[in-house]
């Protein structure tokens, strides 16, 4: 994967996967302490601590139509590259929580990436799940929640062309104005 917007649309599909009413995305980079932080956290059916441990194995999936699962692996081996870590916390019955840091300025850090088209594609198949984006950079913020903007649409569809447009165009206008994002 060549961002860290396509590991994130990866892992929120594997939440969706596992049947989440929430996922909460939360991306922060500080200059100040030279640090590219990414949360993904969901309310889905969780795995057991063994099954925690070993999801990043490239060749342990739970899926039956293939036998590799490289999604968070990958995002590993990404933020490793870049003098990082990442971490997964999960409970059956609660959700799992994804997390991984680098240095914001290693020469190996993949960019954050196309973060608004993910998040239309996440959220043009999961219209009915409420995902929370969180960006922050140096004490800038941009948030965008699907439950609030679905509670305001009322009887619009979450995944209706023009809403998704909207989405796009707001998620790409809130980061470029968030310091260090581009």
């Amino acid at each position: 994967m060549k961002d860290f917007a396509l590991h994130i649309l990866d892992i929120a599909e594997n939440s969706v996967i596992a049947g989440a009413s929430r996922i909460a995305i939360k991306i922060e980079i500080s200059r100040a302490e030279d640090r590219l932080s990414i949360l993904i956290k969901d309310n889905g059916r969780g795995m057991s601590r063994a099954d925690a441990i070993v999801a990043c194995d490239p060749f342990y999936t739970t899926r039956t139509t293939r036998k590799v699962g490289l999604g968070l692996s990958f995002l590993r081996q990404a933020v490793e590259e870049a003098a990082g870590a990442m971490s997964i916390d999960s409970e059956p019955g609660i959700g799992t929580q994804v997390s991984a840091f680098c240095r914001a300025s290693h020469i190996d850090r993949k960019p954050v990436g196309d973060l608004a088209g993910a998040m239309v594609a996440l959220i043009a198949g999961a219209p009915d799940i409420d995902i929370s984006l969180e960006c922050a950079s140096d004490g800038e913020f941009y948030r965008l929640d699907t439950a609030q903007l679905r509670h305001e649409l009322v009887d619009v569809p979450l995944n209706s062309p023009d809403v998704l447009d909207l989405v796009r165009s707001d998620i790409a206008e809130g980061t470029a104005e968030l310091p260090g994002w581009g």
